[in-house]
């Protein structure tokens, strides 16, 4: 593994930071109505400084309480997919593994169902709580079955993930079988992605599970880097592999589920990013987590953008445009065999 200086990652994070700045930015600018750049950033410091400005009120209703949170947003969840995925393809062993290897996914969308035909979805928060509550039982269920012996064997933990995934999605099937239309409507949307009731409160509730994962995770990093040349090794050089496994795994499921109980499932951006990170960076964890949570939050700030104005006023889900640009991106890696290995 090549030397990697705090240099080096401090000044990929800082290019890596301006570039999501603009896509942010950019973000903000398209739509129905445009806003210039020049106007965005003003309406942005104003808001920031507690200034108020005396024209262009829609202008900056629109800035204010839909674009900007709605990217804050996108970028939160991309960057948490971008950092659980590259955490689960490292401690699997698994090129393929994604944040919702470990059914964290279905345990949410199951959540998320049972309160939309509850009727919960209309109270202020309770779809994600109740997905949240969702993903967190499936993670405890989850790792319940995956330890043998007091340990966790990622082989064991994988299978019990696929099989726990299945059956909430045949439970998912039933409760899509005996829904409403208009039931039926919003539980596919959501099962999609979506980001439209984005504001700063969502903010708010998911920035400190994402927040304090990443932290974690990243100061394991030089543990995680141990890790990755063999377990043994890591135990001879002091590091505490099944601890340091269990934090990973439970820090990265947190991230995940925090995320999809915001916005729903978002496909391949926890997949590709990593992937993506590895070609240009290296697998060092102290480069590859910062600058996949960067790139994966400008990548679904991205779509995100797409999905609204592409087919506007028609607003598709933005898990359709990952899936787009994902599918035959990933796809052109296979062919060309440029799947980095994590080891």
């Amino acid at each position: 593994m090549k030397t990697l200086t705090f240099k080096k990652v401090l000044a990929i994070s800082l290019g890596l930071t301006f570039l999501l700045g603009l896509v942010i930015l950019f973000s903000m600018m398209v739509g129905s109505v445009r806003v210039e750049p020049k106007r965005s950033l003003s309406i942005l410091f104003q808001s920031f400084l507690g200034l108020t400005g005396t024209e262009g009120e829609m202008e900056r209703t629109i800035i204010l309480s839909l674009r900007f949170p709605r990217a804050l947003l996108a970028g939160l969840v991309g960057a948490g997919l971008s950092v659980s995925g590259a955490i689960f393809q490292a401690l699997l062993r698994n090129p393929l593994a994604d944040p919702y290897i470990l059914g964290v996914s279905s345990g949410s969308a199951v959540g998320a169902i049972v309160a939309i035909l509850l009727g919960l979805s209309g109270l202020s928060f309770g779809l994600p709580l109740a997905s949240f509550a969702g993903a967190l039982l499936t993670i405890f269920v989850v790792f319940h079955f995956g330890k043998q012996e007091g340990r966790i064997h990622p082989n064991i933990l994988l299978l019990a993930g696929v099989i726990t995934g299945s059956f909430l999605s045949a439970i998912i099937m039933f409760f899509l079988s005996i829904s409403q239309k208009e039931e039926l409507h919003t539980i596919i949307f959501w099962l999609m992605g979506d980001f439209g009731f984005a504001n700063p409160h969502a903010i708010g509730v998911i920035l400190p599970y994402i927040l304090a994962g990443f932290l974690i995770l990243y100061s394991k990093s030089r543990h995680l880097n141990l890790i990755l040349s063999g377990e043994e090794s890591a135990m001879q050089l002091g590091v505490n592999v099944e601890r340091l496994k269990i934090l990973s795994y439970l820090s990265a499921s947190m991230i995940t589920a925090a995320s999809v109980s915001l916005c729903g499932l978002i496909g391949f951006v926890g997949l590709i990013i990593p992937h993506s990170v590895r070609l240009l960076f290296g697998p060092d964890h102290r480069l590859l987590l910062p600058a996949s949570a960067l790139i994966g939050a400008s990548f679904l700030v991205a779509c995100d953008t797409l999905a609204r104005t592409i087919l506007a006023p028609v607003e598709l889900p933005v898990g359709v445009i990952t899936a787009t640009f994902g599918g035959p991106f990933f796809i052109y890696l296979l062919r060309r065999r440029k799947v980095v290995k994590t080891v």
